[in-house]
């Protein structure tokens, strides 16, 4: 360790100064804190519980995030966790299963994605092609954390954040005060970052909007399901909301089944959360999930996790940068979450540099290149932001216009190429722009207008034709109020 390190470590653990104080030792934390460390900066990471955390969520990361994860150096993190690679998904719709591959040669912004060749398990041939992982939440997160305390110029610290610490001037954001084994200190940096996840109990004091949750994810661990495409995320789709079927380790599947608030199946009068699990739930799901799911219910403990939607906004207070959760939310149907987190970890962290930016205190110049990161970020995050609430609002259909939308989705899926190529890029994060996301959207729309019309006898179509109106008009009601979401600063 260099003297200067070593002078930097010494202020960070006697006198809780550094150039970056971040709050959260999670999936966004961690990886800002490495990133932010690679590049000399001192960093202090404060998180209120370093024991490991035991989530239903964040335990799928697409393609694009593992490409994010082997910029940021973090790649080896997936190692030595049992986790499991993604080939792409399994749609199962009403029992007819659909097998969607993560593209083959997928461009990014226009340009090839470079992957090592590797063989596809379910053909046998040897093709570029991306993929994921998907692990134990906690163990994942242990092995970043082990990077970040690894790491010469971080210093993590358990640490209960309770407030910021403003200058009474001009109410920069000098740091925060904490709790440390019951006891308040302050940790002050020229800029804090505010990582503390969809809780985040700072967010209210820089927007007034809140997080919007509409549905809540219920999840059990299966123990040896019989998966009927192993390597693949599964999505069941139904009369119902979706439920997705994924590995997060060797003899480990997770079940999550989106339950929409206020459901009359899941009253406490019908049986609860687990009535309609067993009652609603369980006959749709394929004949080889049934054991595994039914032990599942009548051993595992149910745990629940809300599906928020919260759009981004502009850092605009001066010192401080708020991420992630915190900051950007989006229901987590298509695991997108790490993959956004990852990758504006990298963006981030090049906006930030010492050769961009020397001084972090420089709050001008912070802001200015924080207004550059918030359109920036929109080739990757707009797209996962959009998609996964427009599919949501598809997969968990509960009225005609969405149905024949969801019926459409299907149709489309099976048409195959670039039907299934574009989509499930735009999904991975392998492809970065919204007009594509555009494109393939209301080509669904059309295509199952097609359908609607043609389902029909020869007597009905003129009546359908007319009705074909309401399925595009509910298209547009579903994409545009999340198209101008993004469009806000």
């Amino acid at each position: 360790m260099s003297t200067i390190n070593r002078t930097n470590e010494g202020r960070r653990r006697l006198h809780h100064e550094a150039e970056v104080v971040i709050v959260g030792a999670g999936i966004l934390g961690c990886a800002i804190a490495v990133a932010l460390g690679n590049q000399g900066r001192s960093v202090i990471l404060l998180e209120k519980s370093l024991k490991e955390p035991d989530r239903i969520v964040g335990e799928l990361l697409q393609p694009g995030g593992v490409q994010a994860l082997e910029k940021l150096g973090l790649r080896d993190c997936l190692e030595e966790i049992d986790a499991i690679k993604v080939y792409g998904y399994d749609i199962i719709y009403h029992g007819e299963e659909l097998r969607i591959p993560y593209p083959a040669n997928a461009r990014e912004d226009g340009g090839e994605l470079v992957e090592k060749p590797h063989t596809d398990e379910m053909r046998g041939m040897k093709r570029k092609r991306p993929e994921g992982r998907s692990f134990h939440h906690g163990r994942f997160i242990g092995q970043l954390r082990r990077k970040a305390m690894q790491h010469e110029n971080v210093t993590v610290v358990e640490a209960s954040a309770t407030e910021l610490v403003r200058s009474g001037f001009t109410d920069h954001i000098l740091g925060v005060q904490a709790s440390v084994k019951g006891e308040l200190d302050s940790f002050f940096g020229d800029l804090t970052i505010i990582a503390d996840g969809y809780a985040s109990k700072f967010r209210k004091e820089f927007r007034t909007d809140l997080p919007v949750a509409k549905s809540k994810f219920w999840g059990l661990e299966l123990v040896d399901a019989k998966l009927p495409m192993p390597n693949h995320g599964h999505v069941v789709l139904g009369d119902g909301a979706p439920v997705l079927f994924y590995q997060i380790g060797t003899h480990e599947t997770r079940a999550l089944v989106d339950i929409p608030n206020d459901l009359p199946s899941a009253a406490a009068s019908a049986g609860g959360v687990k009535g309609h699990l067993r009652n609603v739930v369980m006959p749709t799901l394929p004949e080889s999930l049934k054991p595994s799911f039914l032990a599942a219910l009548d051993q595992d403990r149910l745990r629940s996790m809300p599906n928020s939607w919260l759009p981004p906004t502009t850092n605009k207070a001066p010192g401080l940068i708020m991420l992630g959760d915190a900051m950007n939310m989006r229901h987590p149907l298509t695991g997108g979450g790490m993959t956004v987190a990852f990758n504006d970890a990298v963006l981030l962290s090049e906006l930030l540099s010492p050769e961009t930016v020397p001084m972090l205190d420089d709050t001008t110049l912070v802001l200015k290149q924080m207004k550059t990161f918030h359109w920036r970020r929109k080739g990757l995050t707009s797209v996962i932001n959009i998609l996964a609430q427009a599919l949501y609002s598809l997969f968990a259909a509960d009225d005609a216009q969405l149905k024949a939308l969801q019926m459409g989705c299907f149709g489309y899926f099976k048409l195959g190429g670039n039907c299934v190529d574009g989509p499930v890029g735009l999904l991975g994060g392998i492809i970065r722009r919204p007009f594509v996301l555009f494109y393939h959207f209301f080509a669904v729309a059309l295509y199952a207008i097609w359908i609607y019309i043609t389902s029909a006898s020869l007597l009905k179509m003129p009546l359908r034709a007319i009705e074909s109106v309401g399925v595009f008009w509910k298209a547009c009601v579903v994409i545009f109020p999340l198209v101008f979401s993004e469009l806000q600063s």
